[in-house]
């Protein structure tokens, strides 16, 4: 499964009922253009719906950035849990880096949606903070599970999934998955090195 069609799918939004319909054009935009730069009005119109119906699903911009982040977390879970397996057999190089890789350097990619989020708005809706938290703990859990079993497995899962935050904000930044990847490699190798 490619990552634009697990984490940008092609979806005929018109033809999707309302609620669908307004979480897809938001799930588009929010990731796209931020959270706090698309506003209600921009996802009604987008959409194709009118407020009253927006409402009656999403009683706020909170609720609608709820169930974003909610279907960001299982489609990129997903997509994440996948690719570990399809890079399980290459002795060369840790799944993850491989992983991350397929991500930073995909078109789609704008960096973490739940450490934009936390960013944008973590301080007027502590429910991101939480639900960021059970994202990252089950990127950790899944990358745990790459791991050969050793003392140390949980801790070094741990480290790489700071490891993977990081290259994940450097690639934002430097607009250039290279080095991050290298960068994450690297950790990855020294980590993996020392737990064996």
């Amino acid at each position: 499964m490619s990552i634009a069609e697990t984490l940008d799918p092609l979806i005929d939004v018109p033809a999707l009922p309302a609620r669908e319909r307004i979480l897809a054009t938001a799930y588009r935009l929010f990731y796209r253009e931020g959270i706090r730069a698309t506003g209600i009005d921009k996802v009604i119109a987008e959409a194709g719906v009118t407020k009253v119906t927006f409402y009656r699903h999403f009683p706020s911009k909170d609720a609608l950035i709820l169930a974003y982040l909610e279907l960001r977390h299982q489609r990129w879970m997903d997509w994440f849990v996948d690719s570990l397996d399809r890079h399980a057999g290459n002795r060369r190089r840790p799944p993850v880096v491989s992983a991350v890789e397929e991500w930073l350097t995909a078109d789609s990619f704008r960096g973490c949606a739940f450490i934009n989020g936390v960013n944008e708005i973590g301080a007027d809706l502590p429910e991101v903070h939480a639900m960021t938290t059970r994202h990252k703990a089950d990127m950790v859990t899944a990358i745990k599970e790459t791991l050969p079993p050793g003392a140390n497995r949980t801790r070094t899962a741990q480290a790489l999934g700071v490891a993977l935050d990081g290259a994940v904000v450097h690639a934002q930044y430097q607009r250039n998955a290279t080095s991050a990847v290298k960068a994450l490699a690297t950790i990855a190798s020294a980590l993996l090195s020392a737990d064996t």
